[in-house]
């Protein structure tokens, strides 16, 4: 044989001889890891003891703090309990809690294995802390631990749950989980959360139902509150409701038939009772920032009792003025007259002031962030859309009345023409046909763009908007997209040279140690430079026309740099709406249903919008001696309420001019405004009916000499083209009203 040949087996023979000592050690690593981490968690669990009790059971008071962190804006201090013993708490109450939580509650060691495997998943990737809890370990949490997140936390929790286990009665554990556990609302125990919710403070008078709705609460109070009307909400917690359900029919709790009619809706809660700390206008305050604590991931129960240090960012002084301008500067007819207002901080997204409205206790309608059809104030967004799309401030659109879009015949207010006009003019006199000219006709793809536009600057992405893609008149934003939160924001991201920043209400929260849990220097990541900084400085220089000889021509009294836009958009108001399906649509676009005037200056922007009506649906009409109620009068008088104080005493600031070629007039203008008629602004109005049941944009104050009579001019015949339309939220509706 030669020698290649015997050399040959003799290097199979080595690697074999490789591998097989390769998979020894692996294998001896993972016994050592075995052993190892069983040695860990019986010197864990020996040298674990089970601590007394939480004397005080999270009784801290969170406060709430305004921007200076000295000033008190308010507490979260809520706990309703009384306590049962388990003989009291009928079969099918403990069944719903179990079906709901821990479905081997009964033979379980205390802790889930592959709860623990999730939890340690999430860990690996980087999230927070949390999940894979047993009834027996959330009990340990509330009586024996603390509400932090952390290794050492979790470890000692999962040691003395097993002691627990296997020293108490699991009756026992139950017993005190049921009359610990919070259900929100205030309530620590089934039977306050049986008081809380249906006004049954005595568990055995529980219903199947109601037990279940209670069973699928207590998981997250927040994310599923039967208060929270949206659609989205009622829909996770219908599901999760029907979870609890199923998991009681596979115990024999309930039969199927029982399950199957059960199933069908959830059971109705009783009217929420809020605490008197919610009173007057800072009430909406304190719930946004409730509300905020619990989308940063602070668990509800640490809200209400875990003694936190909340620092928000408005602003005692300008939250002071803004309140005074929406109570103040009003019409003298005032009822079922609603103000909302909001004021962010270009560059930092921080929303210094709010007003919601006079009490939040009488009413939780936060005008201030709920939804509305901007009008006109959404053409800032086609602006920059057409700018990002290489276009000039000084291209021609048709300014005459109507035009035809997709078939349509679409109109200005009191169908005005105004010949061919550039889009500079166009904005400052909000041209309706114009904007539809630019975005319907001329731009490719025109409404797509105008929505990305809107969503980079701040405009939450919704339903509504989306639709809005595909929709003739978009830009006269016929439905609800925006709040004057919403507004604020957006129009503070041009102030800030086109970078967006997310608008937020918690500056910091710090723990009873003293420790930040959570700091909104973690938005900073979000913030970006969404339009570039020539295309943000040549929206403002427009939207400064649109004060200095525009719609917003009011808003110069503030006397510095301003830039805004008016807005009103119409439709029938729903005290109309009966008479005008029974004449077939006679009374289409008659009525004003928002009013705006959204502005801002280098330091603030803010957005002030009016709505009628006990749902915000009413007629704004009859509360204005001009021909409508338009966005350049009180909106503007209310604004000013405001900023003139906010901004006493700061240095005036200008806008950064645009580069010369942006602003630089090649053109050679065509048009040739038509003459007003008598009794109305010197530049005529450019509000309109839209495609939808709405009365888009604006016009600039009348200033009528003596006293008016109030006529309505009638509106041209409306399109016929109606695509869906949604209403305003109602409260504590999800982000994307989806």
């Amino acid at each position: 044989m030669s020698e290649a040949r015997r050399k040959a087996p003799s290097r199979a023979r080595a690697k074999k001889h490789w591998a097989l000592r390769i998979a020894g050690w692996l294998l001896a690593l993972f016994f050592l890891g075995v052993i190892g981490a069983a040695a860990t968690f019986f010197i864990g669990y020996q040298t674990t003891d089970i601590p007394d009790p939480n004397k005080e059971f999270a009784t801290n008071t969170t406060t709430v703090y305004y921007s200076d962190n000295k000033t008190v804006l308010g507490t979260f201090y809520e706990q309703n309990r009384r306590s049962l013993p388990l003989a009291k708490i009928p079969k099918h109450v403990q069944d719903a809690v179990i079906a709901a939580e821990d479905r081997t509650f009964w033979t379980n060691p205390g802790i889930s294995p592959s709860g623990m495997a999730r939890a340690a998943f999430n860990i690996a990737r980087g999230e927070q802390l949390q999940g894979g809890s047993t009834i027996t370990q959330q009990y340990v949490k509330i009586m024996y631990l603390t509400q932090e997140r952390t290794f050492s936390r979790k470890f000692s929790e999962l040691f003395i749950a097993t002691k627990l286990s296997r020293s108490e009665d699991k009756k026992s554990i139950l017993e005190g989980y049921l009359n610990t556990i919070y259900f929100g609302e205030g309530a620590y125990g089934i039977s306050a959360a049986g008081q809380a919710y249906f006004g049954v403070g005595n568990p055995q008078k529980l219903t199947v139902p109601q037990a279940a709705l209670l069973a699928t609460v207590l998981n997250n109070p927040t994310v599923f509150d039967p208060y929270d009307k949206s659609p989205t909400t009622k829909k996770r917690i219908l599901e999760r409701y029907r979870y609890v359900l199923d998991g009681m029919r596979q115990t024999g709790t309930i039969t199927d038939a029982q399950a199957q009619v059960y199933s069908k809706q959830i059971p109705k809660v009783v009217t929420a009772k809020r605490s008197d700390r919610f009173k007057g206008p800072q009430g909406f305050l304190l719930d946004m920032a409730r509300k905020e604590l619990v989308k940063v991931g602070i668990p509800e129960d640490e809200i209400s009792g875990g003694g936190l240090r909340v620092v928000t960012t408005f602003d005692k002084k300008l939250q002071d003025d803004i309140v005074k301008a929406g109570t103040e500067r009003l019409p003298k007819k005032r009822q079922n007259l609603h103000v909302g207002m909001a004021s962010v901080k270009p560059g930092t997204g921080e929303l210094v002031a709010m007003y919601g409205g006079p009490d939040y206790l009488k009413s939780q309608l936060n005008w201030a962030t709920l939804k509305a059809r901007p009008g006109s104030s959404f053409k800032p967004f086609a602006l920059a859309a057409a700018l990002q799309d290489g276009r000039s401030i000084y291209d021609v659109f048709q300014g005459d009345s109507p035009i035809e879009v997709q078939g349509l015949k679409l109109n200005n207010e009191f169908d005005e023409d105004y010949g061919d006009v550039s889009l500079l003019k166009a904005t400052q006199e909000s041209i309706n046909t114009a904007f539809y000219d630019l975005v319907d006709k001329q731009m490719d793809n025109g409404p797509d763009k105008l929505v990305d536009a809107a969503e980079l600057a701040g405009i939450p992405k919704t339903t509504a908007l989306e639709r809005g893609r595909n929709n003739p008149s978009t830009v006269l934003g016929p439905d609800p997209y925006a709040s004057p939160v919403d507004m604020a924001n957006a129009y503070a991201t041009f102030a800030a040279g086109g970078k967006f920043m997310p608008v937020h209400t918690i500056k910091s929260v710090k723990g009873l140690d003293n420790k930040t849990k959570w700091s909104d220097t973690s938005l900073n990541k979000l913030g970006k430079q969404v339009f570039e900084p020539e295309i943000a400085n040549t929206v403002n220089y427009v939207l400064q026309n649109v004060v200095e000889k525009g719609t917003g021509e009011d808003a110069k009294e503030l006397d510095r740099p301003v830039a805004g836009k008016t807005g009103t958009a119409g439709g029938v108001a729903l005290e109309h709406r009966a008479a005008n399906a029974k004449c077939d649509g006679c009374k289409d676009g008659d009525d004003t249903l928002t009013s705006w005037w959204a502005a801002y200056t280098p330091q603030l922007s803010t957005a002030v919008l009016y709505r009628a009506g006990a749902s915000g649906e009413g007629d704004l009409d009859p509360y204005s001696s001009d021909k409508a109620f338009f966005g350049g009068n009180w909106p503007v008088k209310t604004w000013l309420a405001f900023m003139e104080p906010a901004l006493d005493g700061q240095e005036e600031a200008e806008f950064p001019e645009p580069d010369e070629d942006s602003i630089k007039d090649t053109s050679t203008p065509t048009f040739t405004p038509s003459e007003p008629p008598p009794n109305t602004p010197s530049d005529p109005p450019s509000r309109t009916p839209s495609p939808t049941p709405d009365k888009p944009t604006d016009t600039p104050t009348d200033k009528p000499t003596g006293k008016p009579t109030r006529t309505k001019t009638p509106r041209p015949p409306w399109p016929t083209f109606t695509p869906p339309v949604t209403t305003p939220n109602q409260p504590g509706a999800n982000p994307d009203n989806g």
